[in-house]
């Protein structure tokens, strides 16, 4: 039989050993962040650091994510419309169906990233690392590839290449 006290204590244990209550969107950048269906269009968040975080959903249109670390986050359906990306680290992000129209992804890596059926059209790719990247279905019109590293992991795209890897 349990006493008040001992119900009150296996409450007060369960309150301090509950996960965390997730992120909001006016809630700093931060690993694991929770930033679904956020408007966070013209953010400045370079070098931020989203590790395995949610954004799906999610506007950055015109933000900045210089050199941003988003290794595996979770930004299905995502907009990162006319964002920069410069320097920025996607690897195995799942970015399907994810709108990257007119994104500076310059020196981005990519590996392992999922961009089944995302938009990349007149994104800045240029020295990008695509390495294992799935691209199946992704409008690659106009994308500028030249230096990019192809997703076979060993093709460099010759400088010029707009659309898909010479």
């Amino acid at each position: 039989m349990h006493t008040p006290s001992s119900l009150l204590m296996l409450l007060a244990g369960l309150v301090l050993t509950a996960t965390p209550v997730l992120a909001g969107c006016t809630d700093p950048p931060a690993p694991a962040v929770e930033w679904r269906r956020c408007l966070l269009d013209q953010a400045e968040l370079a070098d931020a650091d989203l590790t395995r975080a949610h954004l799906r959903d999610a506007s950055f249109q015109r933000a900045v994510l210089t050199g941003a670390k988003l290794i595996e986050a979770d930004a299905i359906e995502a907009r990162f419309v006319s964002a920069d990306l410069t320097g920025a680290d996607l690897s195995r992000a799942n970015l399907r169906s994810v709108d990257f129209t007119r994104a500076i992804m310059r020196g981005a890596t990519l590996a392992g990233a999922d961009l089944r059926r995302a938009t990349l059209f007149r994104a800045d790719l240029s020295e990008a690392d695509l390495t294992g990247a799935n691209l199946a279905g992704a409008n690659m019109s106009g994308a500028m590839l030249g230096g990019a590293r192809w997703t076979d992991g060993r093709r460099v795209c010759a400088a010029g290449s707009v659309g898909n890897c010479q």
